[in-house]
């Protein structure tokens, strides 16, 4: 059990994405960067502050990425409870995020996000029968970065409309493609009906 007990939820001082990239460079699992920092790796430039750093992995990799992330105490997050994850033990099937905190820094360093896909196909962890080819759903930065494409991200950012999230769809609407917009129209409407985005998709 770590012997720490888990700091402020604010307690951030999240890595840049190539501080994260040259951490996980030593494993060939399905990773990407995900929510707002996906969007400006896609943007190809940082539009906004943000105060974390989310990534994705697979449910079944947990253990591979917490033995390559070293330096770090692990917590479970879900419904605004933390709480550490012993070493070896596999995050309970309701637990989504796992908060990454620095030993050293005592700050927390990356949300370690887990969907529920295949290294194939990508899934949408709140309805997993929106699904598509993990090729489709990843871009790739000029230095190999990988990030979720901007149409996954924005669906999630749909469901709380916090500000940021509605500044983040803004600046990402005008360069969708034609198909990435139906695809989160298509979305929206299941997840969201009557959501406010889908009059401007």
């Amino acid at each position: 059990m770590n012997s720490q007990t888990p700091l402020a939820h604010d307690a951030w001082c999240a890595w840049h994405p190539t501080e994260l990239a040259r951490r996980l460079s030593g494993i060939a699992r399905p990773w990407c960067i995900a929510g707002g920092w996906a969007l400006d790796l896609w943007h190809g430039h940082q539009t906004r502050d943000h105060e974390d750093l989310e990534f994705t992995i697979l449910r079944e990799d947990v253990a591979a990425f917490r033995q390559v992330l070293t330096g770090m105490d692990f917590y479970t997050a879900g419904d605004g409870i933390v709480e550490p994850l012993p070493a070896g033990a596999e995050p309970p099937a309701a637990i989504w995020q796992i908060w990454c905190q620095d030993r050293a820094a005592r700050c927390w360093r990356v949300d370690m996000m887990i969907e529920p896909g295949t290294p194939d196909m990508w899934k949408y962890k709140r309805n997993p029968a929106i699904m598509r080819p993990r090729g489709e759903m990843v871009g790739m930065t000029g230095d190999g970065l990988p990030y979720l494409k901007p149409a996954a991200v924005l669906l999630f950012k749909a469901k709380h409309k916090r500000g940021k999230d509605e500044t983040d769809f803004m600046n990402a609407l005008p360069k969708l493609v034609r198909a990435e917009r139906d695809w989160l129209k298509a979305c929206l409407a299941a997840a969201h009906p009557g959501h406010d985005w889908l009059q401007m998709l």
